[in-house]
């Protein structure tokens, strides 16, 4: 029981992932199609959120180990 709670947490993260990863890209078309630059796509909601997990991920998980 306690492997089925491990894998259905983990096929819950990347359901969420995959949810981020494609709102974001759709973000990106929509910005491209506009003109707006590069660096300004970041700053929509779901390229916030990608940044914040790639800061925050890394530290929380050093956090953890340490």
């Amino acid at each position: 029981m306690e492997q089925f709670t491990q894998i259905l947490r983990m096929i819950a993260v990347l359901f969420a992932a995959y949810l981020l990863g494609n709102w974001f890209l759709s973000e990106i078309k929509k910005q491209r199609a506009r003109g707006v630059s590069g660096i300004r796509i970041y700053m929509t909601l779901p390229g916030l959120l990608v940044i914040a997990a790639a800061i925050i991920l890394p530290i929380g998980l050093w956090l953890i180990k340490k």
